[in-house]
């Protein structure tokens, strides 16, 4: 099933509901996918990055991308496609001062047009609220203004999430060098989105490296400048935190979901577990989700 609205100042939101589909040859606006159930799949020139629950993607204007779902669950995938006025009108609101606002309230033509790293980012707190509410209202057809006021705050949030994600993460950094240090970070973020699309197969830290060009010793070193943990923890982490979420929202068994996750013993599992949410699986399963 797909649902697909244009809104009054031509932002547009889609909604899609399938076990499996696939498009080639895709290109927009710039616009954030979400995926709240199964996965999505794209390819973005020679990468190919997949989108989880409790993730999103960004794709600038002009991209070129295929897409592709094919599930054994349901997938519920959900993106906003932003108009150019509206980033235009959002970014001069965002970066001007209030005396600047009150002076020229809607001379926003000089205002360069955006663009974000193309990478995976992290779909929790507020931003996944705002986002399912949001999802709701368009399926309820609620009306323009009410969904705007929720794609106003889903970018709102996102540019904060940046700053955090990316523009912050980056400073940590050892090199000196700007142009080094925002290619290494470009780097980094092509491990970590590695690791976010594979975390069910049997990954190395060899792996992770050939697909970052960063030799591994580098890569580990410069990892946990930004990310504060080696890649095998992150690893770990990614799986812990995708097995909460087929504990809360589907009915497979443990051992079921101990291998859709890319744990091998059951046991390992259920310490790693309980160690990160203070909680067993099934504790978690029968009580707390």
């Amino acid at each position: 099933m797909k649902t697909f609205k244009v809104l009054y100042n031509q932002n547009k939101l889609y909604s899609e509901i399938t076990t499996e589909a696939s498009y080639t040859d895709q290109r927009s606006e710039l616009s954030l996918r979400a995926v709240f159930n199964g996965s999505e799949t794209y390819k973005i020139g020679k990468r190919t990055v997949v989108v989880f629950p409790g993730n999103f993607l960004i794709l600038n204007e002009g991209t070129s991308y295929d897409r592709d779902i094919y599930s054994n669950s349901i997938a519920n995938t959900f993106a906003i496609f932003f108009s150019e006025k509206f980033l235009r009108d959002f970014q001069y609101g965002f970066s001007s001062s209030d005396q600047n606002l009150l002076d020229e309230p809607i001379d926003c033509e000089i205002i360069q047009r955006s663009t974000f790293l193309e990478t995976i980012y992290p779909c929790k707190g507020d931003i996944k609220y705002n986002l399912a509410h949001l999802l709701d209202h368009f399926h309820e057809n609620s009306d323009d203004l009410l969904l705007d006021d929720y794609i106003y705050h889903a970018l709102l949030l996102f540019y904060r999430l940046y700053y955090k994600e990316v523009l912050n993460k980056s400073k940590r950094l050892d090199a000196l060098n700007a142009s080094t240090r925002d290619e290494l970070f470009k780097r980094l973020s092509l491990a970590k989105d590695f690791m976010l699309s594979n975390y069910n197969l049997d990954i190395s830290l060899e792996d992770i490296s050939a697909h970052s060009c960063l030799s591994p010793t580098h890569l580990f070193r410069t990892f946990k400048q930004i990310y504060s943990c080696s890649p095998h923890q992150y690893l770990i982490q990614i799986r812990l935190d995708n097995a909460r979420h087929m504990l809360k929202s589907t009915d497979y068994t443990l051992n079921e979901i101990v291998n859709l996750v890319g744990f091998t013993c059951p046991s390992t599992f259920i310490k790693l577990f309980k160690n990160r949410f203070h909680f067993t699986p099934g504790t978690y399963r029968n009580h707390v989700a």
